[in-house]
């Protein structure tokens, strides 16, 4: 039992086809070239931009040169370490950079720093070259022209721009180079944002486009998006529009940056941050840059909506260099703690009166339309509620309807046929801003939303303008999108240039549980938990209970699921477990738990955490093969199912970690036992003979107990490796669109392998009381020190008393449920602490732990 930290016969065809058809976004045309290969990458600018771009590389586990200038006065006679000063610096700080750009410190060791001087012959050996320095034409151009001179004939060589036009930054270059040249802009930072415009000259190659769009797409888990060479491409375009456009309506209507930033953000699906917070995380320069070179443009290529600019007062922050966090005050700024210890709030912000410039302590605005549409899930469900308000009563209504509406005519004018398109379709639009500024819904699925005939109907009652693509659609349909299950995605897009509806395509292996649903529907269901026929023999194991919280409901699917005399066993040959959620599982459910704690009911818990167990022993002894595809927070229960899996197929992007101390618990679904296991395999793997006792498996045992009594949590799948929560059998999925597949594909190979499972063992040579003596020595001294609280302490005992296998002889024999059994004695034990109980009901409240 764990808890959360806050945080019939298949058939034979499958929907997971990797035969599947390019999207919309990457297709490249048909070429008779040879498939190329991205073995070793180049990248031209170690700044904040370049840097990552190089570390993610690293990530994926390929090898990358970072180039950058001489710094200014270096002599010509200097050591390498001198002339390279600025992309070893970049590199050191990137092992410190939070939030982290390695997957793991050992990346950085890929990364070869250089300069442009001496190292620019490092070039001939790379595949792909990327420009990252400063948006300067004549500086590329001149950077670019030496490049020509080392790089080897065919090697590719893109530019990161941002917006300087893709085809004039090497406009005289010779044929061959303008051949392998085009735009990868990438979003920063890069290891987190999904988004890569990729933007093509008429004369790029279709090969090398077909190869990078591969390459980021599988190896750096990009979603690739085919841009127009039009100004700022699509997602700034798009965003920066919709940025700007919330500022005037926050100015003409008198609201507050909180106010501002309430409205833009959660309630739309877009990020919490809101419209202003964003821009001091991004920087206001930079969003200052990129309306600047828009402007510059705006009105040559007749873009409506050119009068849109940044306003005067924040051309006066700029002027007074208050640029975001860089600078530690833009719209908002730090202002101290409130209150001491641990349980310390954040940091208090205060925030500018853009009026006058003067801040002032930020509050949290209420809206009465944003109270009653926060109990409505789903964001495509909030949005007409929001509309639908009286602007002349609602302040929130009065500010979304001009904000979206404009959103909607902007977005729909800006593809073909249209003049000067941004994309191709409304499918690269709406992936772009969902990638590239982690909205939930692109524009033309927020009108979808919202009811294109209806919202349109409004929008001619009241004057507005109405773009001519979207009197195409009406003509012909009442949606952007709609559902058809006979094509692999599981949707159709309108075409405003051909007046009809197309299949949204996806690239090869990028599926959803969702888009199966659509075409398969469901084997059985409860509230929190189905199984999704995949097709192949494979079945789905789909959590979806509210943030995957663990409860009575998905346990008990899961256990009559995979247990050996059910159906699906017998129909089914391969397990996966996963879900469609932003999170794997934030681990059992708190509130389930607490209600039991507080009634005293002790026979009903203790049955509660025997069906928790008897789930993951479900995992581990199912006669078929189980593979968990775990993604985003996996805490606590998370992690117990997935330690009993055959394999584990994680997404890169993992946060991972066994954290009921946090709440004055210990693992007990089988979490102490599987890295007990786990930590005596390795002792044994160097010693044989140790037999519980030696000082291998203690050292593992060690490192074992300081992550469960830590609470410490991955910050990435490698780290969860190296925590030892995965097995380095286990494959990490780069790109989490395609997570599922591989998932699949694990798990029906170990079906074709001949899985057999394994046995639960009752042989298990235990560490016993000299291992927990010297655990609760080490507590003890922590809590001398005064660096845990006795509630801490008696928690540690719990986990070392688990860990260690009890008060026995070492080298014990004992069985998995005498560890088991082990583990359910200490929760059961602690949840009947009243310490345990005020954090449970404290993290419950707050979302963070108590130290009590």
């Amino acid at each position: 039992m764990s808890v959360i930290m806050v945080a019939p016969d298949p058939p034979v065809s499958s929907p997971i086809d990797p035969r599947a058809p390019e999207s919309t976004a990457e297709a490249p045309a048909k070429t008779d070239a040879p498939a190329k290969l991205v073995r070793k990458v180049a990248v031209l600018g170690a700044g904040t931009m370049g840097s990552r771009i190089a570390a993610h590389i690293a990530n994926a586990g390929v090898p990358v040169v970072l180039l950058d200038i001489v710094p200014a006065g270096t002599p010509a006679d200097a050591s390498a370490a001198a002339k390279n000063r600025l992309s070893i610096a970049a590199i050191e700080g990137m092992k410190k950079a939070t939030p982290a750009a390695f997957y793991a410190p050992a990346s950085a060791r890929l990364i070869t720093p250089g300069n442009f001087d001496d190292d620019l012959k490092l070039l001939a050996d790379c595949d792909w070259i990327v420009e990252a320095v400063a948006e300067n034409l004549d500086l590329k151009r001149a950077l670019l022209a030496r490049v020509e001179q080392h790089r080897k004939p065919g090697s590719i060589v893109t530019t990161n721009t941002s917006g300087l036009p893709v085809a004039s930054i090497v406009e005289g270059m010779p044929a061959e180079f303008r051949r392998h040249w085009f735009g990868t802009h990438f979003f920063n930072p890069p290891r987190y944002m999904r988004l890569v415009e990729v933007t093509a000259t008429p004369e790029t190659d279709r090969a090398d486009l077909a190869e990078i769009a591969r390459f980021c797409g599988r190896r750096l888990g990009k979603t690739i998006v085919r841009a127009n060479d039009t100004p700022n491409f699509i997602a700034n375009r798009i965003g920066a529009f919709s940025m700007l456009n919330a500022i005037r309506l926050t100015m003409a209507q008198g609201l507050s940056i909180e106010e501002a930033d309430t409205l833009t953000g959660v309630p739309l699906g877009w990020p919490k941050t809101g419209t202003f917070r964003l821009a001091d995380l991004v920087g206001i320069d930079v969003l200052a840059n990129v309306m600047e070179n828009f402007a510059a443009q705006a009105e040559r290529i007749g873009d409506e909506r050119a009068e849109v600019k940044l306003p005067p007062f924040i051309a006066e922050m700029l002027a007074r260099n208050w640029l975001g966090d860089k600078t530690q005050q833009g719209f908002y700024r730090k202002t101290g703690k409130d209150g001491q210890g641990p349980n310390a709030r954040p940091d208090l912000r205060e925030v500018i009166d853009w009026r006058t410039l003067d801040y002032k302590p930020a509050v949290r605005p209420k809206f009465f339309a944003l109270d009653m549409a926060k109990n409505i899930g789903l964001t495509a469900a909030r949005i007409p509620q929001l509309l639908d308000g009286d602007p002349a009563k609602d302040p929130a209504a009065a500010f979304y309807w001009p904000l979206l509406t404009e959103l909607f005519t902007y977005a729909a004018n800006r593809v073909p046929p249209a003049p000067l398109p941004i994309a191709n379709s409304i499918v690269e639009i709406d992936l772009a801003m969902k990638a590239g500024f982690n909205w939930e819904l692109g524009p033309f699925e927020m009108f979808d939303a919202a009811g294109v005939r209806a919202t349109t109907a409004k929008m001619r009652a009241l004057g507005q303008p109405i773009a001519a693509n979207v009197e195409r659609l009406l003509a012909v349909g009442e949606s952007w999108y709609k559902d058809d299950p006979s094509v692999p995605s599981g949707r159709l897009y309108f075409d405003p240039k051909t007046g009809g509806y197309c299949p949204v395509t996806a690239p090869e292996g990028v599926t959803s549980l969702a888009t199966i649903k659509k075409a398969r529907g469901v084997v059985r269901k409860n509230a929190g938990a189905s199984v999704i026929d995949l097709g192949n023999g494979v079945a789905a194991i789909e959590l979806h209970s509210k943030m995957n919280a663990l409860g009575d409901d998905i346990v008990s699917l899961i256990a009559q699921t995979l247990k050996p005399a059910s159906a699906q066993v017998a129909g089914f040959e391969a397990f996966v477990i996963t879900g469609d959620s932003a999170n794997f599982s934030v681990g059992a459910n708190l509130m389930q738990l607490l209600l039991v704690v507080q009634d005293q009911e002790w026979d009903e818990l203790d049955l509660v955490v025997r069906a928790f167990q008897n789930m993951t022993q479900a995992i581990k002894f199912c006669p078929r093969p189980v593979v968990v595809a775990p993604y985003g927070m996996c805490l606590g229960g998370g992690v117990e199912i997935a330690l009993h899996a055959a394999a584990r197929q994680p997404h890169a992007e993992l946060y991972m970690g066994l954290v009921e101390t946090g709440v004055g618990l210990i693992p007990a679904g089988g979490g102490c036992k599987e890295m007990l296991l786990r930590a005596i395999e390795a002792g044994t793997s160097i010693r044989p003979d140790a037999r519980g006792e030696g000082v291998e498996i203690f050292e593992a045992l060690k490192k074992t107990f300081e992550t469960i009594a830590m609470a410490k949590t991955s910050t990435s799948a490698a780290d969860a490796r190296a925590l030892g929560f995965l097995r380095s059998s286990d494959n990490i999925t780069m790109n989490r669109e395609r997570l599922l597949t591989d998932a699949s594909l694990r798990a029906r190979a170990l079906a074709d392998a001949g899985y057999a499972p394994p046995q639960p063992q009752d042989a298990i040579a235990v560490p016993g009381e000299s291992a927990l003596a010297t655990l609760n020595l080490a507590v003890w001294t922590m809590r001398e020190g005064g660096f845990i609280s006795a509630h801490d302490a008696k928690v540690a005992g719990w986990a070392a008393y688990a860990l260690s296998g009890g008060k026995v002889t070492p080298g014990t024999l004992v069985s998995e449920q005498y560890l088991l059994d082990l583990e359910r004695e200490g929760f059961l034990s602690l949840c009947g602490e009243k310490k345990t109980q005020e954090r449970i009901a404290f993290t419950l409240k707050t979302g963070k732990p108590l130290r009590n």
